[in-house]
């Protein structure tokens, strides 16, 4: 039986996976709904976060007597909208599996006692296949902060940067970087970083165009170029200037472009990063992905600001035409002991949880 339960809460992960990142505050839920060992009806949180992945797996047909499985606890609290356990007790399922406790204080472990007491059983079976799937949400329920995962592509011998190529590793790992930043509500860049290459920082894959995470640019002297291609996007997604600097002119340039500016007072220390990580979570963001260089990696690897890393790592050794603006000694004492099962030919994908 638990054999089968796993079958379908699997399922259930696959289709929450579709939204993941894109449900702001909100945890992507996947939910599936059985008859008779037949899958009749599923569901996945809304982009944006509503309506919830139950209210969408049975906003229509008939389900008395069915089994619901679910990725994450049914909510039992009114908030935007009504109790998922009451949608679930109006529409007379017969039992309920989820696969992880819901950690918001208004509904974790109560799902349980509300359906016993409609006489439907539920019950929780934990997955292995996705325990990690959802590590950020418990992160942001606890600290108030957006989960920070980070990527770099490196060589075999640790350089970041190829003197005779704009990339270090191959196509495979570059569309397999834009996969992941579908995951994320919002992207983190420097100013340098996208100076350097005029990096768009989307989704250029088929069936992610049209997704577009919004960017924030750590630009904390003003020195964006004024011509690059990105500019083309700002009017598709919110894009966030983030400085210390209040030259009028500029700031006028850059508003005019479509920006929207946050200052700060600096960033050199562990609490003025955690400030404006606050912020960025009180404007409805969490989960941030960074694509930036090794000098700035190195800030968030010290103080311990990352929670996950994704490493590519490239089977070629760079020798002379291998550079790094920065040391990589804190990017060698990570143990790249987590691989990613997933061909992408002479590269291979790593990541680490901190």
């Amino acid at each position: 039986m638990t054999t089968k339960h796993n079958f379908y809460l699997d399922l259930a992960f696959q289709i929450a996976e579709k939204n993941l990142g894109k449900t702001k505050l909100n945890p992507s839920v996947g939910v599936v709904i059985v008859r008779n060992n037949t899958v009749i009806s599923s569901g996945v949180t809304s982009v944006n976060g509503r309506p919830h992945a139950e209210f969408n797996a049975l906003a229509k047909g008939n389900f008395k007597g069915a089994n619901l499985y679910t990725t994450l606890e049914p909510c039992t609290h009114h908030g935007l909208t009504p109790p998922c356990t009451n949608l679930i007790k109006n529409k007379k399922i017969k039992n309920v599996y989820y696969a992880f406790e819901d950690p918001d204080a208004r509904t974790f472990r109560k799902a349980n006692k509300i359906l016993k007491k409609n006489k439907i059983k539920s019950k929780l079976i934990k997955n292995k296949n996705y325990k990690d799937f959802y590590r950020s949400y418990y992160f942001n329920k606890k600290f108030k902060l957006p989960y920070i995962t980070a990527k770099i592509a490196i060589s075999k011998d640790f350089y970041s940067i190829n003197n005779k190529s704009k990339w270090i590793t191959n196509k495979y790992s570059q569309n397999i970087s834009q996969l992941l930043r579908s995951r994320y509500d919002c992207i983190f860049s420097t100013s340098k970083s996208i100076n350097a290459d005029n990096s768009l920082l989307n989704c250029r894959i088929n069936g992610l165009n049209n997704y577009k995470p919004d960017l924030f640019i750590i630009d904390l002297n003003l020195k964006l170029k004024k011509k690059l291609t990105l500019y083309n996007l700002i009017n598709k997604r919110k894009t966030f200037l983030i400085t210390c600097l209040k030259n009028k002119n500029n700031i006028k340039f850059y508003k005019k472009k479509g920006f929207k500016i946050i200052f700060i007072k600096s960033l050199n220390t562990k609490n003025d990063f955690k400030i404006l990580f606050k912020h960025i979570y009180k404007l409805g963001y969490s989960r941030a992905f960074f694509e930036t260089g090794l000098t700035f990696l190195n800030s968030l690897l010290s103080y311990k600001l990352l929670n996950s890393l994704y490493v590519f790592k490239t089977n070629l050794m760079l020798k002379n035409n291998g550079l790094n603006n920065s040391s990589s000694k804190n990017l060698k004492k990570i143990r790249l002991n987590k691989k990613i099962s997933i061909n992408l030919n002479n590269d291979t994908l790593y990541k680490s949880f901190f």
